[in-house]
């Protein structure tokens, strides 16, 4: 294969294109949540991860498992929990089974902003796409992202 070879030229415009998607749906959700709740993409997305844990068997995250699910290294991962334990809205304690292991929990203030920010969150992420739907280079992008949805909405 050669630098102009099409299947590379299509490869990398796909991944263009989807370069392009993600940055404009990352924009339009951070404007509307640093603007209504003061958080950013990265910290709701910690505090979504987060609150979804729970005390059965695999439950509680650590924070590699953290890091990879809100796609940051472990130690801006770190970084993160600490501005947002900081604000209250995080607490960190040691793991019961291994005392090397630290967990987190979202405290009731952070559950709360939380729920006050999912919505935001939402819409801001359907008016994304909505416009996204509008150019013909994202559209099909678009219609795979709610076709990967689809299942989970379905009864």
């Amino acid at each position: 294969m050669t630098a102009t070879d099409p299947a590379l030229t299509a490869l990398a415009s796909g991944w263009g294109a989807l370069s392009l998607l993600h940055g404009k749906i990352e924009t339009r959700i951070e404007r509307a949540l640093q603007s209504g709740h003061e958080l950013s993409v990265r910290e709701y997305s910690l505090l979504d991860v987060l609150s979804r844990q729970h005390d059965g068997e695999g439950g509680h995250l650590q924070m590699k498992q953290v890091a990879d699910a809100v796609v940051l290294s472990q130690s801006a991962t770190t970084r993160l929990v600490s501005r947002l334990e900081d604000r209250g809205l995080l607490s960190r304690y040691l793991c019961p089974t291994d005392r090397r292991g630290i967990y987190t929990d979202v405290s009731a203030s952070g559950l709360a902003l939380l729920e006050q920010a999912r919505p935001t969150n939402d819409a801001a992420l359907r008016e994304a796409l909505d416009e996204a739907a509008k150019n013909p280079e994202l559209a099909s992008l678009v219609e795979a992202v709610e076709a990967a949805d689809a299942p989970a909405a379905r009864p």
